[in-house]
């Protein structure tokens, strides 16, 4: 490679961490790459950290924060671009690929309250800010009395509004937490049962153009086959319902040994109605069990439910 490798990322402090653990892990796998200049981190300003005013169903729903990036795959400013693959939509843009995934993190979600206030003890009326439908829809199946309204903005955003009285209660990913260092404020980690997490939370997917084989060699090393068994289950079943931001949908793949365990939910967005799946086969038939889970769900659903 003539030029430095560019890792194309947002300029968050959580995008950019999971950036410096790309590039470590890269390091650690190709020493080489350790030499002054060889690895270069580019930071791109994405359309979902431009619109801060409305949430992200309102503003588009996937695909807001890598347009930019496969845009700079695609000019040549970036060799690889590290996401959150809860972010990345089902269908990758023609040319474009995923080529690792990293070992995945946690996958559960953290409850943050000003009060320490776990969610069944909140009293009624308390204002819970999240940005996405699927927290929301899952804290009003279990607290129909609570209060939720749009939350946007990184993870210390989230957590000065709630210092500053704007929400009693917030909501963040635990894998995010972790990667910068700041479990310590947790109130509750929020079980599966309770908030089934994100499609591919916790996961961080590496896209390439899918002629670059030079990129693709080098991440080979840093490809986690388990947590590829479960995300790609988990995103065939989101595919099989045209899920978006637009849609509260969840799911959680487990790995036992050879085997796989799904579980799926699909709910409105008021929590009233609520439609649950599971799924448990050979860990290599996942794709097929997150796809025919999905189809099952959205067969079931009422003519009016409110898909995209």
């Amino acid at each position: 490679m003539t030029h430095p490798l560019r890792i194309g990322t947002r300029g968050s402090p959580l995008a950019l961490a999971q950036a410096h653990e790309t590039r470590d892990r890269l390091i650690a796998a190709h020493p080489h790459l350790a030499a002054p200049g060889a690895i270069e981190i580019v930071v791109f300003k994405t359309t979902g950290d431009r619109i801060l005013d409305r949430t992200l169903a309102e503003a588009g729903g996937k695909g807001l924060f890598t347009k930019e990036l496969e845009e700079a795959l695609y000019d040549g400013r970036a060799d690889l671009a590290v996401h959150s693959m809860k972010d990345v939509p089902t269908v990758l843009p023609p040319g474009l690929e995923i080529a690792a995934l990293l070992p995945r993190e946690d996958v559960r979600d953290a409850l943050f309250t000003r009060g320490g206030h776990g969610l069944d003890d909140l009293p009624a009326g308390s204002l819970v800010g999240t940005a996405g439908l699927r927290r929301q829809a899952q804290i009003l199946e279990r607290r129909p009395d609570l209060r939720v309204v749009p939350l946007r903005g990184n993870v210390q955003t989230r957590l000065s509004k709630l210092d500053a009285g704007e929400v009693d209660a917030t909501l963040l990913a635990l894998a995010g937490l972790r990667r910068l260092g700041l479990t310590e404020r947790i109130t509750a980690v929020l079980e599966p049962e309770v908030m089934l997490p994100a499609v591919a939370q916790g996961a961080i997917g590496i896209e390439i153009r899918s002629d670059d084989a030079t990129t693709r060699a080098l991440l080979a090393p840093l490809h986690c086959a388990g947590t590829a068994s479960r995300v790609i289950a988990e995103r065939a079943f989101l595919g099989a319902l045209d899920g978006s931001c637009r849609t509260p949908i969840a799911a959680m793949a487990v790995l036992d040994g050879g085997r796989l365990h799904m579980r799926g939910k699909v709910l409105s967005t008021d929590g009233r109605q609520v439609f649950r799946i599971e799924r448990s086969g050979p860990a290599a038939d996942g794709p097929a069990m997150g796809a025919d889970a999905g189809a099952e769900i959205k067969a079931a659903l009422p003519p009016d439910f409110f898909l995209p």
